[in-house]
């Protein structure tokens, strides 16, 4: 069972996303709060596989609640369901450690998805959000220059841009000509090089350094 903390603070969101979840035979909801505080201490207390975050909360950000789980469990999943789509919000969540980040007018089928890739430990972006981060991406130094910077080859750097934009194992495969066992092998040794352990933090300090490399974005 994967079980799911649903952190949000309007009662008809989380009905209509109770409703939702209770589709999945394998999806069971162990606690449903609405602030900041109560989704870390529940979160310390259940240690659940996915925290299912809004963005805005009474007391405060997700993105607070996103970094003091993660730093005290570091093995839960924050997925970021919100209406929010502006880049400073994407990219706080990125940067907090965030494994996904979901617009609200997501489709039911894709939420789920999206829960079972994370919690399978692949990071997830909505495609508004891809199509952001790849406009970051594509208005950055050059490759070469970037891939030296991180003790990187040229396809590990590659196979690094495609975790950033939220692609999946066989997706990189897809886009770069390989096999999945060609791509795991790729992201373990990157992996090792950053020391790192999962794709969320790859994501997030690919980001970063693209961001100190080019401006300042608030968070």
């Amino acid at each position: 069972m994967i079980e799911i903390l649903l952190v949000e603070d309007h009662e008809v969101v989380r009905i209509g996303l109770r409703t939702v979840l209770a589709q999945h035979p394998d999806f069971t909801i162990v606690a449903e709060v609405g602030t900041v505080e109560a989704a870390t201490q529940e979160s310390i207390k259940l240690r659940p596989h996915i925290v299912l975050m809004d963005l805005r909360l009474p007391d405060g950000s997700g993105v607070d609640a996103c970094r003091a789980i993660l730093e005290i469990c570091p093995d839960t999943r924050i997925l970021f369901l919100t209406s929010y789509r502006d880049e400073d919000s994407m990219l706080a969540a990125i940067l907090a450690g965030a494994s996904g980040y979901l617009l609200k007018e997501v489709s039911p089928d894709r939420l789920i998805q999206a829960i079972e890739l994370v919690a399978d430990g692949h990071s997830i972006l909505d495609h508004e959000v891809i199509k952001k981060v790849k406009s970051w991406v594509q208005k950055k130094t050059q490759p070469a220059t970037q891939a030296k910077k991180w003790d990187l080859s040229p396809q590990q750097f590659r196979v690094l841009e495609q975790v950033a934009e939220g692609k999946t194992n066989k997706e990189i495969g897809r886009v770069l000509g390989l096999s999945d066992k060609t791509v795991r092998n790729y992201l373990a040794t990157i992996f090792e090089k950053l020391q790192i352990t999962r794709r969320s933090q790859a994501a997030a300090m690919f980001i970063r350094q693209h961001l100190k490399d080019t401006a300042t974005v608030k968070v």
